[in-house]
């Protein structure tokens, strides 16, 4: 179970640590993954218009935010969270959101909102779960003292 907890090691390897998880990134063609990134597009719910936009998503370690774009030059920065602010990452199998593909939405929820994510195939989804989790470390204030 220690292996899904937030990581926030200098050390850590990303990529090794997605695919010890049993992902074949080879065979994901929706995703690139680095020891220290994430990439990749996702359809993202408007925080106030709830439509959905694709937004190219860079998961930074090195910089510990998650941040979204309008497209993959990665110019237009739409938004951005920080890894501390990260609290649960999970497949909305409630289906509590009007989705385009329920079965590959899922949430980052934050200490302000809840982000809701379709990715657009089921093994990008996971990917993206682990990924994200790997550095959600507002998780973590459940175990400080």
């Amino acid at each position: 179970m220690t292996r899904f907890l937030p990581n926030t090691s200098r050390d850590f390897d990303l990529r090794a640590h997605i695919e010890g998880a049993g992902h074949l990134l080879d065979a994901c063609p929706h995703v690139i993954i680095t020891t220290h990134s994430c990439r990749g597009w996702l359809h993202k719910m408007g925080g106030r218009i709830k439509t959905w936009k694709k937004r190219w998503f860079v998961f930074d370690r090195m910089k510990r935010k998650v941040f979204y774009f309008t497209d993959k030059s990665e110019l237009k920065l739409k938004g951005s969270v920080c890894f501390q602010a990260i609290e649960e990452v999970y497949a909305d199998h409630l289906k509590t959101v009007k989705s385009p593909s329920p079965k590959l939405t899922f949430c980052m929820k934050t200490f302000d909102r809840t982000y809701f994510l379709v990715a657009p195939s089921p093994e990008t989804m996971t990917i993206w779960i682990d990924v994200l989790f790997s550095g959600a470390e507002g998780y973590q204030q459940f175990y400080e003292s």
